[in-house]
């Protein structure tokens, strides 16, 4: 992928801001818990949040009685942010994160949900660490879609992915959560961080066919597609969900925290 693709794609998600807050799933519960006792967070925790998106993340933290700075490329989506985090101790500010100036006083959390991968890779660890406390935390929120649910609609959507997507590996499957590998390399070769935990959330969402055509439509890859490619693939999925699957159909998500300390 070209810089400029790169920075096209990742600027597509400020363009329908309401849109990506309904459709969005929300983060599970155990997460939080989770990150609560592995980070050591209280009240008075002090907390930067990389990407925060409409909030989905950044509320969740601002209830733990936590300081948030959230750091948002996109102002739509940090107008929505700030609209939620009302009455909290937190503070939005619009910038791209790779630009933004770190604070003197250091942060006991950097988070960032489902937003890493679109830092820069030279600047996301080093910056992250940079920001954080010794003996502050790291920790990196993804998502993935994998085997299960109706897995029959995603076999006959791949086909559909082929004929109107070009960028799709012809071929694909889903594959199980259990048989996706943990990868702790970005961490292990900055040399800044102590060893990596991984915990991993597996939850079913179901969708309508209109519900399941927004959650798509806030992805940066059908954002992208020229439209009547887009109009193409999202008529054959509608058709597969109404007349193959009763109008509903279910989708796995696996949601995984990986989540380290500074050593230096």
């Amino acid at each position: 992928m070209s810089d400029a693709d790169w920075h096209r794609l990742r600027a597509t998600f400020g363009e329908d801001a309401e849109l990506y807050e309904r459709a969005r799933p929300e983060y599970p519960a155990e997460l939080f818990a989770d990150l609560v006792a592995l980070a050591l967070l209280g009240p008075g925790s002090r907390v930067l949040e990389i990407g925060c998106g409409t909030g989905q993340a950044t509320v969740a933290l601002a209830r733990l009685g936590c300081a948030v700075t959230a750091v948002e490329l996109g102002g739509a989506l940090a107008g929505i942010a700030r609209r939620k985090l009302t009455g909290f101790d937190a503070r939005v500010v619009v910038t791209p994160f790779e630009d933004w100036q770190l604070p003197p006083e250091p942060f006991d959390l950097v988070v960032a949900a489902t937003s890493f991968h679109w830092v820069d890779p030279a600047v996301r660890v080093r910056k992250s660490a940079d920001a954080l406390r010794p003996g502050g935390t790291l920790a990196v929120v993804s998502t993935q879609h994998v085997a299960g649910g109706t897995n029959a609609f995603f076999a006959d959507a791949q086909r559909g992915y082929e004929r109107f997507d070009p960028a799709t590996p012809q071929g694909l499957q889903l594959q199980a959560a259990d048989d996706l590998p943990c990868d702790s390399a970005e961490f292990d070769q900055s040399g800044r961080f102590g060893p990596v935990l991984f915990r991993r959330y597996v939850a079913d969402h179901t969708y309508t066919s209109d519900g399941y055509l927004n959650l798509l439509s806030t992805f940066s890859g059908h954002r992208a597609l020229p439209s009547p490619a887009r109009q193409g693939l999202f008529s054959c999925l509608r058709h597969l969900i109404d007349n193959n699957h009763q109008g509903v159909i279910t989708k796995r998500l696996m949601t995984q925290l990986a989540i380290a300390h500074r050593a230096r």
